[in-house]
């Protein structure tokens, strides 16, 4: 299985996503590949936000490596799921979509831990040390939930 995780800048969110994910999959040795991307170009090349990865290394998951991309239609034919933190997010990826298949593609990831609730994950970017301690915390269940629901763990 291939995920995607994507937020607008894939500085905050999806790579928070993203390193909470792969780190699940190689403490249980999933066989599964994650990665992360923006919907837009603002920081491509670039690491996560260094308060993201202050924070995340707190709570023992390091997301240092990971390097912002943006978002490429391409995605659609390298991924089996594609998350969205957002409706915005989601809606800039669907407007890319080529056919019904890639549409197929793409989730609002908090629907993984709240079904059907088309829930948000807010962007901390502009907030304090709190709401990215929230935002983690959020995604730490968000990424159970998606192993959990696709029955790659127990509950």
């Amino acid at each position: 299985m291939r995920v995607l995780m994507v937020c607008l800048g894939n500085i905050c969110r999806s790579p928070m996503a993203d390193g909470w994910l792969r780190h699940k999959v190689k403490l249980l040795d999933l066989s599964i590949e994650v990665d992360s991307a923006g919907t837009a170009n603002y920081h491509v090349g670039k690491e996560p936000d260094h308060r993201m990865r202050r924070i995340s290394l707190e709570y023992g998951v390091s997301i240092d490596e990971l390097r912002a991309r943006q978002f490429s239609v391409a995605d659609f034919d390298n991924y089996d799921v594609i998350f969205a933190m957002d409706k915005s997010n989601e809606q800039d990826i669907l407007r890319l979509a080529r056919n019904e298949n890639d549409k197929q593609k793409v989730k609002l990831f908090l629907n993984e831990l709240y079904p059907d609730q088309d829930l948000e994950v807010p962007d901390p970017y502009y907030g304090t040390d709190a709401n990215f301690k929230e935002v983690i915390e959020l995604l730490d269940q968000a990424t159970n939930a998606f192993l959990i629901n696709n029955q790659l763990i127990q509950n």
